[in-house]
């Protein structure tokens, strides 16, 4: 019996490498002779660079960039060497990720992510891939398009800040000294996200909040990012605000749209990178989770998107997660074979959050003798 561990990170709590070969341990306690194997998978965001170096045996660098707060940080990115070429992983989070913004949301700027870009232009890299998930900033991306040479002036040609607060002054965009390295790259953004840049549906209104936008704050920092868009836009020749995607990261998607990227969902991706449908041809079930299944989890969360894969090649997936939303489960269901999640039977959330390995170890077990029960079953009315 092979069997295909396939989790998201337990965001918060374990990477998706630790939440598999925690569920692994669990496994074998009950079926010592099953072939288990370990594939840890992210969808884009945070953690997407570690699973895959982890899949390609890629090179860790790091490089000094400004963050979020214009302070200096040593950014993580990944090298993966392939036959066609060096592809550079990005992930906005190393950069502007939310945990480390400290200043107001008004003056974060995506600079920094387009100074790493240009590191890796200054290597030779010329094919990207760029996490967007776990931003802090709401810029329309305008830090990162500074960063490789557009210049954002005011209405006496000097340059301002690239954030929502400076934005309130811009009135001309001078793509003169855009990076020309640019335009041979082969740029592919990862995101669920379709949202546009700007409206009632854009980055702002819908995703500002969760970056430290007030409410009293959302109109104008949409005016500000709507007219960079209309500046930015006529120089591209078409509508890339409106694209979706653009409203990816607070802007970030459509700054990279401009430039020429290609937008993918990051479950996907990863997916075809880590190679999961060639690995389920031969196993006989695969477990995939996630640190919370909800209603978000059914509108294409990697579990589903795994589940999908595994139903493709008749295999049959099993759920576990950190916590299981109580009204999805009977949706979840019908994707799933089996649903289990750390918080229950016994143990808290409190419990699940101190020793979060040891719990989906132990459900590990709970999921191992369920399969064994399943398996005998199936082997019985076989005979």
């Amino acid at each position: 019996m092979k069997i295909l561990i396939a989790p998201d990170s337990f965001k918060g709590t374990l990477s998706a490498l630790e939440a598999a070969r925690a569920i692994e341990i669990g496994i074998q306690r009950v079926l010592p002779d099953a072939i288990t194997q370990c594939l840890p998978l992210a969808d884009g965001g945070e953690g997407t660079l570690d699973v895959l170096l982890f899949a390609t045996q890629g090179e860790r660098k790091t490089a000094r960039v400004t963050d979020a707060n214009g302070d200096l940080i040593e950014a993580r990115y990944g090298l993966l060497n392939e036959a066609q070429g060096t592809t550079a992983v990005l992930e906005a989070a190393q950069v502007v990720g939310l945990a480390e913004a400290q200043i107001d949301v008004a003056e974060r700027t995506t600079r920094g992510l387009g100074e790493l870009l240009r590191v890796c232009l200054d290597q030779g890299v010329r094919r990207f891939l760029i996490g967007l998930g776990g931003s802090s900033t709401n810029d329309g991306g305008a830090g990162l398009l500074a960063a490789v040479g557009v210049r954002l002036l005011d209405a006496f040609g000097n340059t301002i800040a690239p954030s929502p607060q400076g934005l309130a002054a811009l009135d001309r965009v001078d793509f003169s000294a855009l990076d020309a390295r640019l335009a041979a790259c082969d740029i592919t953004v990862l995101t669920d996200v379709d949202h546009p840049l700007c409206g009632l549906t854009g980055a702002t209104a819908v995703f500002g909040p969760q970056k430290g936008v007030l409410p009293e704050q959302v109109a104008a920092f949409d005016t500000a990012i709507a007219h960079l868009a209309r500046l930015c836009d006529a120089w591209a020749g078409s509508a890339v605000s409106q694209q979706a995607g653009a409203g990816a990261a607070g802007g970030l998607g459509y700054a990279l749209m401009l430039l020429g990227a290609k937008r993918r969902p990051g479950a996907e991706v990863v997916c075809e990178w880590m190679q999961l449908d060639a690995r389920l041809r031969d196993a006989d079930w695969l477990i995939t989770g996630e640190g919370k299944s909800d209603a978000q989890t059914l509108h294409g969360k990697l579990p589903l998107v795994v589940a999908n894969h595994a139903q493709a090649a008749q295999v049959p997936a099993i759920l576990l997660s950190g916590d299981i939303e109580a009204a999805c489960r009977s949706a979840l269901g019908k994707k799933f074979v089996g649903c289990f999640s750390v918080i229950g039977e016994g143990v808290t959330h409190a419990e699940a959050l101190r020793a979060p390995a040891r719990w989906l170890t132990e459900r590990g077990v709970t999921v191992a003798n369920w399969i064994s029960r399943s398996y005998s079953s199936s082997e019985s009315n076989a005979e």
